[in-house]
């Protein structure tokens, strides 16, 4: 028997130092490590239509390359639990399933390059999580869902290159430094490389912060290729990342109505997150303790604006904390802390013990007084009518909640001396702060700013104040101005001209409608009435020039109108207005007794030779003939 065990651990040593290897490929001993033997395998048969079955349980490395394989089936290397490096590179492959990589926990290399891959299961690396390097270049990928994010944070040397990808998340790059909010670190091993080049990249905003990150000089990611180019829209094709400028991308910007709040215990608290950003950017709320947040509101009442509110109903110690409110959209993300603070104590009252009751623990309760508390800076921003009223339903308590019926039947039994005194102090409080202002008038107004003054009495020089101030009757647009008591003026700018406006001096603790108003109109500004000025003289000028023009051409219109009426004259009219009268000279006979000079002696001539004027009618035709019998020349 013993010789038997012997023999059978002799040959399970033997076919641990020399396994089977397929007969498509080639194994590889490497020796020993630290008392293990390493082993690669090389499968690279152009005839191999399937992924081997037999490979050494012991291979580190394995290779399937150039083959005529189709397909990674299910749990295909599942034996393998010492295979670190994977390639299956340069085959067929058009499919691989959810549990290819099954049981491959120390995987630290997957290389699928140059197959014909469409659709990767990216849930299967969650079977790989020692992987770091995965290659998927060359092949037809052209989605990566948001659902793969979680699965690719360890992931350092990510190539995606030459594939038809358009996009991708923009969740993505929020799990690397810049944009995971972690600092930027100089260490080379923290480093990550994206091969993301040889793609038809679609350049809008969900891709803006990849083209972020290639403009970016000092970045812990890497990328493969920096000349990352736009294939579309068409204003961008064939643009640089470097140089592209997207439009319609605006990172989000988000503003609290305060940054510290401190509410007495058992009080309602109203916390209140605008954001704005293109397209419209979500609001979330969290709880640094990770506690979850509920009684949350949002609107967007238009393009690019969100506003939402968080209410805290009758708040009690745990409730104190840090409140985030985090806007995000495609282009970024960014966020704003609120710290609450609750102050006060809780009070127990014991009520006198009447005969024939028994007064048990029940009988002690907790004085609570709930106020809604409501930080100053909230009331900068007014709400729509349709949007409060709907906040406040949302956010009305309902009675049917048994906590909150404890509270009332508690604050209800338990009213006393110290309640009605702080009651009497609050009402006190309210009516001295409306009387302290007084004084309220407006000086200094110019076009675009004037100075508000009041005078305070009876109030602490650092007590706040809010300013709210908006045209007249336009009670959307408000703005305020914070400032204290003792300052007794600020400063109103940002006004339009020529407008009627409204200002409230409001003091924390006044009763709603008691707080002093006054209305002022701004001046006109002179430099619009000088151009206007300017404008109506060069207008004149212009007139006076061309009235004249206008009056001749006018004219000269009706002239020539007039006279195409009058073409229709008579013959005898034409005759008188178409020929001239004229005479003929013929040489004279000279006698002895006749002046030199008379050579020429005059005859009228008739109808017929008035007719016969010829261009030789000349002076020049005088010398032509000099004869007695030289005939008629005729002159006008």
């Amino acid at each position: 028997m013993r010789r038997l065990l012997c023999l059978h651990a002799f040959l399970c040593c033997l076919t641990m130092a020399h396994p089977f290897c397929p007969s498509q490929c080639t194994c590889v001993f490497h020796g020993r490590t630290e008392g293990t033997g390493t082993r690669s395998v090389l499968c690279n048969d152009p005839d191999m239509s399937d992924i081997p079955v037999n490979v050494p349980v012991d291979t580190v490395k394995l290779r399937i390359e150039k083959t005529a394989v189709r397909r990674v089936p299910t749990e295909a290397f599942y034996y393998l639990v010492d295979l670190r490096y994977l390639w299956i590179t340069y085959n067929s492959i058009t499919s691989v399933d959810t549990g290819s990589f099954y049981n491959l926990k120390v995987l630290h290399e997957l290389r699928l390059d140059g197959n014909m891959i469409s659709m990767f299961p990216w849930e299967s690396l969650k079977e790989m999580p020692m992987l770091k390097t995965l290659d998927l270049h060359n092949n037809r990928i052209n989605n990566v869902p948001t659902e793969a994010i979680p699965y690719l944070r360890n992931i350092t040397y990510l190539d995606l290159s030459s594939n038809k990808l358009t996009t991708l998340p923009s969740e993505l790059m929020d799990i690397w430094p810049p944009f995971n909010g972690l600092p930027v670190s100089s260490n080379a091993s923290q480093k990550v490389v994206l091969g993301l080049q040889d793609n038809p990249w679609f350049c809008d905003c969900k891709i803006s912060k990849m083209i972020e990150i290639s403009k970016m000089a000092e970045t812990p990611v890497i990328l493969m290729d920096l000349f990352l180019t736009c294939a579309g829209p068409e204003n961008l094709s064939g643009v640089l990342f470097q140089h592209a400028e997207l439009e319609n991308c605006v990172k989000p910007s988000v503003m609290t109505s305060a940054t510290k709040i401190t509410s007495p215990l058992g009080s309602n608290v109203l916390l209140r997150c605008d954001a704005s950003g293109f397209p419209t950017p979500t609001l979330y709320w969290a709880k640094s303790d990770g506690s979850p947040v509920s009684n949350t509101v949002q609107e967007s009442p238009g393009d690019g604006i969100r506003w939402s509110i968080m209410s805290l109903h009758g708040i009690l110690y745990k409730d104190a904390g840090n409140y985030s409110c985090k806007a995000k959209n495609v282009a970024g993300s960014v966020e704003a802390t609120i710290s609450l603070t609750v102050a006060g104590t809780i009070g127990t009252t014991v009520p006198p013990q009447r005969p024939g009751i028994d007064t048990g623990p029940s009988s002690v309760g907790t004085t609570i007084i709930p106020p809604t508390f409501i930080p100053d800076s909230f009331m900068s921003t007014v709400l729509p009518r349709s949007s409060t009223i709907a906040f406040y339903r949302k956010l009305k308590p309902t009675p049917s909640n048994g906590l909150q019926k404890s509270k009332v039947k508690q604050a209800k039994n338990e009213q006393g001396s110290n309640v009605t005194k702080l009651a009497a102090d609050e009402k006190s409080k309210k009516s001295d702060t409306s009387k302290s202002i007084r004084d309220l008038k407006i000086v200094e107004e110019t076009a675009d700013s004037a100075v508000l003054l009041w005078t305070a009495d009876g109030l602490p020089n650092d007590a706040p104040l809010t300013v709210v101030y908006s045209p007249y009757g336009e009670d959307d647009t408000k703005r305020t101005v914070e400032t204290n008591a003792g300052s007794g003026k600020v400063l109103l700018d940002g006004l339009s001209s020529g407008m009627r406006y409204s200002v409230c001096l409001v003091a924390k603790g006044t009763a709603a409608g008691k707080d002093p108003c006054i209305d002022f109109y701004t001046l006109d500004n002179v430099e619009d009435g000088g151009q206007n000025q300017l404008f109506i003289i060069i207008s004149g000028i212009a007139c006076a020039l061309v009235l004249p023009l206008i009056i001749l051409l006018l004219y000269k219109i009706l002239a020539l109108y007039c006279k195409g009426r009058n073409t229709g004259l008579n013959e005898e009219d034409l005759e008188k207005e178409s020929y001239v009268k004229f005479e003929t000279i013929s040489m004279k006979q000279r006698n002895l007794n006749s002046h030199p000079t008379e050579l020429w002696a005059r005859r009228p001539t008739n109808e017929s030779e008035r007719m016969l004027l010829c261009s030789r009618s000349s002076i020049d035709s005088q010398m032509t003939y000099k004869s007695d019998s030289s005939r008629s020349e005729y002159l006008c």
